[in-house]
């Protein structure tokens, strides 16, 4: 795919620039100001200098006023920046007007762009790959006609030369066009696959639950201490990007499916949202969730609210949803959990790092598995023994004895099983 602007061969030296608006807090711009430097430390930018700037009115060629932005950019000349990030969205008109302004010695990025640079890096499956593929050639198909600006530098300004860039301009639209598309066609294949693996997987009605949160919360660090594995769990932004699936056996011996999805952060592009949603289905589906919270994190509430209103967005707010605190081990404030358990009466604190709270967890995640799954008491015949292993596999058995009658079973039995457990099942009276 081409570029969409003309970058420098290295970008390293970066300047971040926080737009506060009319409608917005210089507080809140701090906070995401903050959160972008993050960010930039994960795609590997050295930060150089960082402004914050109120307007009264966004100003359609700019954002800013023509002024603020001259000042802006001679500040970046003199910190030797080669890439302006603002926090803001920018249009395509906007980012051509400041590399303009820049006089194409900067390049100029958003947050949107950022995001999209990290996806790309971390991306693994097919589905992610092609996910990020798409969002990537949408958010830049407007952008297109500054990939061709530097023909008139390179051979003139000439009018035969900016036709020849015109007719280049509407080749390669209509090429990234041609390459939407066929990404959409082979996203719906392997999206069809999945569903098909889905279905073979709810044939054996395993409950499941899926893991959510805001970025960096410790979310695969919970997964990990919670089954066993060592899967990638940094201390990055979105160090995992692609749901992974591991079997967690609750205390009473019940089989659960836990699921890692990709974090959230505020203001994410909208077009990853959209991208996502195939691999956020994990969430849509599973049976509940885990939402979890960065104890120590002074925008906590944001988070939180982030994270819903995604959740919201694909139809999956209404689920059971248990919100844990993490990371109380290294709790900076001892008054923060008491003030966050008056905001959160239901939420659980926890650390994934130490194993602190994760039996009243645990016990939680059972007592709503089991809100499901009806608990019996079973006598099987010796001669079914195919159904005894069937219910080790498929629900949980919390106890079996081995009588000259048959196997005493007392376990929580999925609801498709119980026409067949019928005839096996004990009275009140029976023992």
């Amino acid at each position: 795919m081409h570029d969409v602007k003309e970058r420098p061969t290295i970008v390293e030296r970066a300047m971040l620039i926080g737009v506060t608006l009319p409608d917005d807090t210089t507080t809140n711009t701090r906070s995401l100001l903050d959160e972008l430097r993050e960010l930039v430390d994960t795609v590997g930018f050295g930060i150089m200098h960082e402004r914050m700037v109120a307007i009264r009115k966004p100003q359609a060629k700019l954002l800013v006023g023509s002024g603020k932005a001259q000042e802006l950019v001679d500040e970046a000349k003199a910190y030797n920046c080669d890439v302006i990030i603002f926090d803001n969205e920018l249009t395509p008109a906007q980012q051509r007007n400041w590399e303009a302004l820049a006089e194409g010695k900067i390049l100029v990025i958003d947050r949107q762009e950022v995001i999209l640079d990290i996806f790309g890096d971390r991306a693994q499956t097919k589905e992610a790959v092609l996910q990020v593929e798409l969002a990537r050639l949408e958010h830049n198909l407007p952008r297109l006609k500054s990939a061709w600006t530097h023909l008139s530098r390179q051979r003139g300004g000439g009018s035969m030369q900016r036709d020849a860039g015109e007719t280049q301009l509407e080749l390669d639209q209509r090429m990234v066009r041609t390459q939407i598309s066929r990404v959409k066609r082979e996203l719906e294949g392997v999206i069809q696959h999945r569903e098909t693996q889905r279905k073979k997987r709810m044939t054996v009605p395993v409950p499941t639950c899926a893991i959510v949160g805001y970025t960096n919360a410790g979310k695969s660090s919970l997964l990990n201490k919670l089954t066993n594995s060592n899967i990638l769990a940094e201390d990055k932004l979105f160090a995992t990007l692609d749901p992974t699936s591991r079997r967690c056996p609750l205390p009473s011996g019940q089989p659960l499916v836990i699921t890692d999805t990709v974090g959230f952060v505020r203001n994410l592009p909208h077009r990853l949202v959209d991208a996502f949603k195939a691999t956020l289905e994990e969430a849509i589906v599973s049976n509940f969730l885990i939402h979890v919270l960065d104890v120590n994190s002074p925008e906590v509430d944001a988070h939180a609210q982030t994270t819903l209103s995604v959740l919201q967005e694909l139809g999956a707010k209404d689920k059971k949803i248990i919100t844990v605190f993490n990371k109380i081990d290294a709790l900076w404030d001892e008054e923060t959990q008491a003030d966050l358990s008056l905001r959160y009466p239901d939420a659980l604190f926890i650390s994934a790092h130490s194993g602190e709270g994760l039996k009243e967890l645990q016990d939680k995640m059972e007592a709503i598995v089991e809100a499901d799954f009806a608990q019996l008491r079973l006598l099987i015949p010796h001669e079914r023994y195919d159904l005894v292993a069937r219910l080790h596999r498929e629900g949980g058995v919390r106890k079996e004895e081995a009588r000259d009658d048959g196997f005493y079973l007392v376990a929580s039995i999925p609801e498709r099983m119980l026409s067949t457990v019928q005839p096996f099942i004990l009275q009140n009276s029976q023992t």
